[in-house]
């Protein structure tokens, strides 16, 4: 074995590289990407075959900000006025455009941009 590759576990990476992929976590990620595949359009086609009624529609459709803020939430509350600053700024974006993404993507130049002033 060459002095500049370090044996972990039966997996051989290159000394002092954290970036190494080792094949057990490409395998790891691969496979929670495909349970997540199939989580996805296993609910899909559930849902194509049973009716939907009013209120799980109306559940389903606020369901991805309801997991936004479980998300981030509890980080918004340990943070200080650099994130309520910018949590002002993601609800003035959300509730003037309604767009969840462009909401977080300007919520996360906000965060920094306080952070770097305040």
């Amino acid at each position: 074995m060459s002095s500049s590759l370090t044996a972990v576990g039966s997996v051989l990476t290159a000394a002092g590289d954290p970036l190494a992929l080792r094949p057990p976590v490409v395998l790891v990620v691969g496979a929670m990407a495909v349970a997540t595949y199939l989580t996805k359009v296993g609910g899909l086609w559930l849902l194509s075959r049973v009716e939907v009624g009013d209120r799980v529609r109306a559940g389903l459709e606020v369901l991805p900000g309801a997991i936004v803020v479980a998300v981030l939430g509890p980080r918004l509350a340990e943070g200080g006025p650099p994130e309520w600053a910018a949590a002002a700024v993601v609800a003035v974006v959300a509730r003037r455009t309604g767009n969840i993404l462009l909401s977080l993507a300007v919520g996360v130049g906000a965060v920094v941009a306080f952070r770097a002033l305040l």
